[in-house]
């Protein structure tokens, strides 16, 4: 077995393998994985390796990112994450995945990385391993993760009525987003949401985002709270549209949501996710997704079903250092 860097020509081949193993529940695109594995600027490509065989045929990898940018936004340097780490499962159990997870740690410790997470990362694809994939748990219990909970995808399924009404609350307005409100609008996200909402808002602006994406909750001509929706014609692919090919219709996404704090408990969030549900069923979208939420009993209020659920791990690196003065 032969391990290499992976790089952008190797594409193809990734993703093909990627569909022999998950087509069924993850179908993976060209432009998904383009936008997410290679686009990133936080891939450490010295991490990110490729297993290949005797005839040089790729039968696994493992995708490592960790925070490289130079934009202002708050983000820990010190944590990395796997975005997916894959073996053909006809070579399993001959040590791909661990060696592949052994060269990735080792780089990250001379980069010294202090924690490594399963998914999460900018441009993810899974906040952490399916619920249901109980091996792959305990093959990196087995290497030192730890489990911290669950994250769920919700889903919800309506009817070919589009009939639906827009919500009214007293003193505020939902809208979405105008072109000439970017700058505001990001203003409030640095003051409110500081971080990975924020960052996710600029990269939408880069690719050309003009505000449809964004359902805006404002009161006294103040931004205060925001609603995220995506469609597969958004100018990114967002988390809840990833798998998109599941479905015979059109799907929509939801979230993320937030409320600025000194407006929160007065019963806003759940109107302003009606709000968006609205605009999405306006453009004729059957079935919505939300993704990565704790809020289960939140969105089943409004008719929002378990879809998909996740495990998170996470690991602490010991950086070389520490392991030179442990001996």
């Amino acid at each position: 077995m032969k391990y290499i860097e992976w790089k952008e020509n190797w594409t193809e081949d990734i993703v093909d393998l990627w569909n022999k193993e998950l087509e069924k529940v993850f179908p993976m695109q060209q432009t998904l994985f383009k936008q997410n594995s290679l686009e990133d600027k936080n891939i450490d490509w010295s991490a990110s390796l490729l297993a290949l065989d005797h005839t040089d045929r790729v039968v696994g990898f493992i995708i490592v990112k960790r925070w490289q940018e130079t934009i202002e936004i708050k983000m820990n340097p010190n944590v990395a994450w796997i975005q997916v780490l894959l073996v053909d499962s006809d070579f399993r159990k001959n040590g791909i995945g661990s060696t592949l997870l052994y060269k990735a740690e080792e780089k990250l410790q001379k980069t010294n990385m202090e924690k490594v997470w399963l998914g999460k990362d900018p441009w993810h694809y899974f906040p952490g391993i399916p619920s249901e994939w109980k091996d792959s748990q305990k093959w990196f219990e087995k290497r030192g993760y730890e489990n911290h909970g669950k994250e769920t995808d919700l889903i919800c399924s309506y009817s070919d009525d589009l009939s639906v009404e827009f919500p009214t609350f007293k003193d505020v307005e939902f809208r979405l987003l105008k072109p000439n409100q970017q700058k505001a609008f990001l203003n409030f996200l640095h003051t409110s949401f500081p971080g990975r909402w924020e960052y996710e808002a600029i990269k939408y602006f880069e690719k050309g985002g003009l505000g449809r994406e964004f359902v805006l909750l404002v009161k006294g001509g103040e931004i205060i709270g925001f609603c995220r929706i995506n469609d597969i014609r958004s100018p990114i692919i967002g988390p809840n549209v990833y798998w998109s090919p599941l479905f015979n219709s059109d799907l929509g996404g939801i979230g993320p949501l937030g409320i600025s704090q000194k407006e929160r408990k007065n019963g806003y969030g759940i109107t302003l996710v009606q709000a968006a549900i609205y605009f999405l069923r306006k453009r004729k979208i059957k079935h919505l997704i939300i993704d990565w939420t704790g809020l289960v009993a939140f969105y089943e209020k409004l008719g929002f079903q378990k879809w998909q659920e996740y495990e998170t791990y996470s690991k602490r690196l010991i950086k070389l250092r520490d392991t030179v003065r442990e001996k």
